[in-house]
């Protein structure tokens, strides 16, 4: 008589706690609002800080309260992309692992998320913490007219996302009071348009066409020469908003030959890393990543900061020995 066996049953498929599997959910669907994108709106809403005649309490609580709004508005439009775009996303080799593009986080359930951020939404705007919000609806708003069709325009799409910085910007400006800028409007337009032509540039090399319809109308060698174009329009409004608008009076030119040498050395790099590292893809993380743009960027700072309070307290300068 032949003995039991007393081999182990084949292995079935993994049963998950309930708890784990809703944990798991749970980070997807924070992952799904983006947390390092949240950066976006923390660094230029309080842009207009810059500019502002006087920093007050009333209006740097509506400029934190401005911040959230955008953070709010910019993860709806995030869960609402990746709901639109979860095909497409397939396609590309990193964003295929997105949540709703991997089948982590169901469709409804993804809506259902969205409209949960757009009340929470509506209820910062319906209480007036922000000041006026005329730029928060008019992001919502581009960002339909993106999701139903701009985003397929090509050239066109990368303005309407550089176009949503800069009402992040005039947001901050409402919030604070103070008298826009365009020459730094201008400075941030062509910032971000700088990012997001090497970001386009960076998804063509790695997935190509397929996951983002306008990238027919681009080409590799196209986007090397939009980096140049608008990485010097970005350097030369700038240049003109630390000379002439900038609260350094009466040093503007020299708050512009101190920023030259900096200014120069971080475009650079993000164009060193963009084009020869093939590290555009993430241009929030490669910024806030790097190194030596970081140590950059602070060294600046701090010599604006610096020739600014020469500006601000010229009796505290005289009173130096």
């Amino acid at each position: 008589m032949p003995l039991l066996d007393s081999a182990p049953a084949a292995a079935g498929p993994a049963v998950h706690p309930p708890a784990a599997g809703r944990t798991r959910l749970l980070v997807d669907l924070v992952r799904l609002v983006r947390p390092g994108h949240w950066a976006k709106s923390l660094l230029v809403v309080p842009v207009p800080l810059l500019d502002a005649p006087s920093w007050h309490p009333a209006g740097l609580a509506r400029l934190g309260w401005s911040v959230l709004a955008f953070v709010l508005a910019a993860c709806a439009v995030y869960v609402g992309n990746d709901v639109a775009d979860r095909h497409r996303d397939r396609h590309h080799p990193v964003k295929r692992h997105r949540p709703v593009a991997a089948g982590r986080v169901p469709v409804p359930l993804a809506y259902a998320w969205c409209l949960v951020l757009l009340v929470l939404l509506a209820l910062v705007l319906a209480a007036g913490l922000t000041g006026p919000a005329w730029p928060v609806l008019a992001y919502l708003v581009l960002n339909v007219c993106y999701s139903r069709g701009l985003k397929h325009v090509p050239l066109v799409e990368a303005g309407v996302v550089a176009l949503g910085f800069v009402l992040r910007a005039v947001q901050g400006y409402l919030a604070v009071g103070a008298a826009v800028s365009a020459w730094l409007l201008l400075t941030v337009f062509a910032g971000c348009l700088l990012l997001i032509v090497g970001k386009r540039r960076q998804e063509l090399l790695d997935g190509g066409v397929a996951h983002r319809p306008a990238l027919r109308g681009w080409s590799v060698e196209l986007a090397g020469h939009l980096l140049q174009l608008t990485s010097v329009l970005a350097v030369t409004a700038g240049l003109v908003w630390l000379s002439t608008e900038a609260p350094f009076d009466p040093y503007g030119e020299a708050a512009m030959l101190l920023s030259a040498p900096f200014v120069l050395y971080l475009m650079s790099r993000y164009l060193q890393l963009a084009l020869v590292r093939r590290a555009g893809g993430d241009p929030v993380r490669l910024l806030l990543r790097d190194r030596a743009v970081v140590a950059a960027a602070l060294l600046w700072a701090a010599a604006l900061g610096a020739l600014l309070t020469a500006a601000q307290f010229p009796a505290l300068i005289a009173a130096l020995p």
